[in-house]
């Protein structure tokens, strides 16, 4: 009795847990599958042999732990196995090579995608963070598994952090808040998900956690009389109906209530008042004939009914949810769902491998995640660096949808919150690129315009347009942010080069000289003198502004190509003009003092780093400028100018009721949008506003500044110039 005693005392926890995993597995994997994942323990076992975790126990502890969880999601051999080794490389001097050898590829391709990049020579932790995350995000590509033995893995480190320092569990907590949670809810995973988040709860506000667990339990014996009661009553009128449903309470996730707390500034009894159940129906059919039955038994509030059935989310929930009015005064939160519904809310991508049966589902499942990771991977290739793909997945991991159609009828899912150019670039890229207006329900909007529930959305575009810096203050999806982002930084190069080409050209051929023609040993001696590799390297940094295209262009054709170029000597430069056609693009802005358009005589002076910026010859601001006779040139409208262009009026008008509303459709009429109105000053009797209107060229203004004249609200309008 002794021994036997003796020998349960000293049985390791390693022990124990692949016991627990081996009968986990032997439910759905055959013996050999079973064998090689014990192979894969005994491997990891010896790697790790001798490293120990914060609570004491052998290091193998963790990864077995990991198994068992993936496990229950009965998840097929090769990824238990790349559990239980999936800090094999990290952590010992196990190579990937040496676990292909050993297991397979493919065990090798999964734990190498769980791997964080342990030699990032990165400035700051969110850095290598981030790169963490991206790298991640690329193995998912072409691997779901990958994330979820990451998902499982976080969930065992957040279970054990008890040994850990406060800060560090607050910086683990948070990161899982940020990234891991998010993700299992994109994928449909809530049961990981509440689970992430009441652990995260409980380790970033311990005080907070444990006050309002305690109130809960209190209050749960309170209201089990009430719950029974409306419970009760559901299933009796349900059985009446001649329908076989299942109902049963719902308890609400500890951190959702805290949050509701916090977002809507009320205590913990406006929120644990509202009573939550769940019915589960057999069909879809069942469901919405429950939904009839419920709302005849109880009155529902409007506007709070979401049909998530014929308009599941993003991630593949689908229920009805409606809010009624209980028999106490209470509201009742209750979702309709069939069974099968609610394994694939709680399971998410899981049911992929969790359930055999209804397989076209399982398909729409891993259709969803398969399209969000392509959508990540085509933002992550655009990404300039890690941070920034960080920023864009933070964004596209907390939606909350809104539903809207395409002309031809498609319905496309967008966050709450987006505009006319998330739209845009959701349809596509090029859309996005070259969207200018829209019509929203066949009327015309600007593209700043939320998106609503419903609304049918045309998108017009136009050849000659290209994304505009200020849209980034106004986009929320990240493929829209990333598009834009990628756009700007690869056209501002662009366009600084054919501008530096045509500078340079204009000041050769004052010279009777053309770049073409210069020659090439005297171009290579030219770029070794300014320090670039390349051509185009100095013709951006001339289009840029950083240097003079008059001195570049006197250094070529002086006989000393090293002599240093006297200023004094730009005396006969700019006798040509630059022509401006208006759809320069970043390297040549209009000023913002004077609001320059098509047929204003106009100077322009470089600006280092930005190019040229271009003035109204009246503008105040340029006299500065006019002193310094080797950073201005002169430059004039194309006679084909095109595009539009924003001119600022200045309006005197009678302060009654509509003025604003007579000014603004007049101009509509003209085919102007008014961008902006600013109220400067107003008493009784009169109102003086300044309104930035687009035009196409001065006759457009001339026209629009007519007609307002001749409205007899309108005592006096002038044009701003500075």
């Amino acid at each position: 009795m002794l021994e036997v005693a003796d020998s349960i005392e000293l049985e390791r926890p390693q022990d124990k847990l692949i016991r627990r995993l081996c009968s986990a597995l032997s439910g759905y994997l055959d013996k050999a599958q079973i064998d090689d994942c014990v192979r894969a323990y005994e491997f990891g076992a010896r790697a790790h042999s001798g490293q120990f975790r914060k609570s004491g126990e052998a290091y193998i502890c963790h990864p077995v732990a990991v198994a068992i969880s993936l496990a229950e999601m009965r998840m097929d051999a090769n990824c238990i196995m790349a559990a239980i080794l999936h800090d094999v490389i990290e952590d010992t001097g196990v190579d990937k090579q040496e676990l292909a050898k050993t297991f397979n590829p493919e065990v090798s391709e999964l734990v190498d995608g769980v791997t964080k990049l342990t030699k990032i020579d990165s400035k700051s932790h969110a850095e290598t963070q981030a790169e963490n995350v991206r790298k991640m995000f690329l193995a998912m590509g072409k691997d779901l598994r990958v994330i979820m033995v990451k998902l499982a893995d976080r969930l065992h480190n957040m279970q054990t952090l008890g040994a850990m320092p406060a800060e560090t569990k607050r910086r683990i907590a948070r990161e899982t808040l940020d990234i891991y949670a998010p993700i299992a809810n994109r994928l449909g995973m809530n049961s990981i998900r509440h689970k992430l988040e009441s652990l995260c709860f409980q380790a970033m506000y311990p005080r907070r956690y444990a006050i309002l667990d305690n109130a809960l339990k209190k209050a749960r014996g309170n209201r089990r009389k009430i719950i029974d009661v409306i419970e009760s009553t559901l299933k009796n009128r349900i059985s009446q109906a001649n329908m076989a449903c299942d109902v049963s309470g719902r308890e609400k996730n500890l951190y959702s209530i805290y949050l509701k707390m916090l977002q809507k500034k009320v205590s913990l009894n406006d929120v644990f008042d509202v009573y939550a159940f769940r019915i589960f129906c057999n069909s879809v059919d069942d469901c919405y004939r429950v939904l009839g039955i419920v709302h005849n038994l109880y009155k529902p509030i409007p506007g709070r009914f979401k049909d998530y059935i014929a308009l599941p989310k993003e991630n593949g929930y689908q229920s009805l949810h409606t809010v009624l009015i209980g028999p106490y005064g209470f509201p009742i939160e209750i979702q309709v769902r069939t069974h099968e519904m609610h394994r694939m809310a709680e399971s998410g991508i899981a049911a992929h491998w969790l359930y055999k049966s209804d397989d076209d589902k399982k398909d729409k499942f891993q259709d969803r995640a398969n399209e969000w990771l392509r959508d990540l991977l085509e933002i992550q290739q655009t990404a300039g660096d890690s941070l920034e793909f960080f920023d864009n997945l933070k964004i596209d991991l907390f939606p909350q949808e809104v539903f809207v159609f395409t002309p031809k009828g498609k319905i496309i899912k967008m966050p709450r919150g987006a505009t006319i150019i998330d739209f845009a670039y959701a349809v596509h890229t090029d859309i996005g690129n070259a969207c200018v207006s829209a019509r929203v329900d066949r009327k015309l909007v600007p593209l700043q315009t939320r998106l609503e529930n419903g609304v049918t959305v045309e998108v017009i575009t136009a050849i000659w347009a290209r994304p505009n810096p200020l849209w980034l203050n106004y986009v929320t999806t990240a493929k829209a942010r990333s598009g834009i982002r990628n756009y700007l930084k690869n056209f501002k190069q662009q366009e600084a080069i054919s501008l530096g080409r045509r500078l340079l050209d204009k000041e050769l051929q004052a010279m009777h000289l053309q770049l073409d023609n210069i020659d090439k040993s005297r171009m290579k001696s030219l770029l070794e003198v300014t320090g670039k590799q390349t051509l185009d390297e100095l013709l951006e940094d001339i289009g840029l502004g950083n240097r003079m295209p008059f001195l570049i262009a006197k250094q070529l054709t002086q006989n000393d190509i090293h002599a240093a170029i006297r200023l004094e000597d730009n005396e006969q430069a700019h006798k040509t003009p630059l022509v401006i056609k208006g759809t320069e693009g970043m390297v040549i802005t209009l000023a913002k003092c004077c609001r320059p358009i098509p047929g204003d005589s106009i100077i322009g002076f470089f600006n280092p780093g930005k190019g040229i910026v271009v003035h109204h010859h009246e503008c105040r601001n340029i006299n500065d400028v006019r002193k310094k006779q080797t950073s201005w040139l002169d430059v004039e409208w194309s006679q084909d100018a095109s595009g539009e262009f924003p001119a600022e009026l200045r309006l005197e008008v009678l302060n009654q009721r509509g003025s604003l509303a007579t000014v603004a459709s007049t101009i509509s009429e003209l085919n102007s949008n008014i961008e902006n109105v600013t109220v400067i000053e107003q008493d009784s009797r009169i109102c003086v506003d300044l309104i930035t209107v687009s035009v196409k060229d001065r006759v457009h203004l001339a026209k629009i500044m007519r007609r307002l004249k001749e409205l007899s609200i309108v005592i006096k309008i002038t044009r701003v110039k500075a």
